[in-house]
């Protein structure tokens, strides 16, 4: 929790086949997203008053056959944007690339970002659209959107089998999950080395995105890792 010192260690719970580990200190931590309260960005300068958040370089979608079917998903939703909701609507292509691999980026950040003084509303018009919908943004939302700042690595208990046992590790995004970017950036928002300002919030991260980490891991193991931090 706030002021206690950290702990590396990782909670883990067994499901089936997967083993998920969980950041410990991270889900205890009051980590909150600062998007349009100060939120300085992933750009090479702080850059608050874009308020473009992470969004900046699009969302990119999984590799194979799941990314894929991200980019199928997100077709099925864009038809349901209205002009309202969002800014770039119209647009004649909302993928970076024939394969699509990424979204769209328009004028410096994702073409489903809103800019500021947009009437609709600034931030993700998927998100704004779904949350008007009475719908989870999860639903909506690329997975690297809605997850963030939450990161997942993936590996077998042995490489060499198919079958072995997954482990799933559930901790916070750094620096270099972002690649070469996370060298330029003058801020990541997850660092608490520099100030820290976005662990400021009024609840532990365990209960804020809660319906982040039920989505991503089960509600049977998010039930779990509550009892077990509790």
């Amino acid at each position: 929790m706030a002021g206690e010192p950290a702990d590396p260690g990782f909670v883990e719970i067994d499901d089936d086949d997967t083993t998920w580990r969980f950041e410990r200190d991270f889900m205890t931590s009051n980590w909150t997203c600062l998007f349009g309260n100060g939120c300085k960005g992933i750009l090479a300068e702080e850059a608050e008053a874009l308020n473009q958040g992470c969004c900046s370089l699009g969302a990119h979608f999984g590799d194979g056959e799941p990314g894929q079917e991200e980019a199928r998903q997100l077709s099925a939703y864009v038809p349901l944007l209205s002009p309202e909701q969002w800014q770039y609507h119209g647009i004649d292509t909302v993928y970076g690339d024939p394969e699509r691999t990424h979204t769209r980026v328009v004028d410096g950040a994702c073409v489903f970002l809103n800019r500021p003084g947009f009437a609709g509303g600034e931030g993700c018009a998927l998100h704004i659209a779904a949350v008007e919908a009475d719908e989870s943004p999860t639903e909506w939302k690329p997975s690297v959107c809605w997850q963030l700042p939450l990161r997942v690595d993936w590996a077998l208990t042995d490489e060499s089998d198919p079958k072995s046992r997954e482990i799933a590790t559930v901790r916070r995004w750094s620096r270099a999950d972002w690649g070469d970017h996370g060298k330029k950036m003058a801020w990541c928002c997850t660092e608490r080395s520099d100030g820290g300002e976005a662990y400021t919030g009024d609840a532990e991260v365990i209960d804020s995105l809660a319906d982040e980490l039920s989505v991503l891991a089960g509600d049977a193991v998010y039930v779990e890792l509550r009892r077990r931090l509790d």
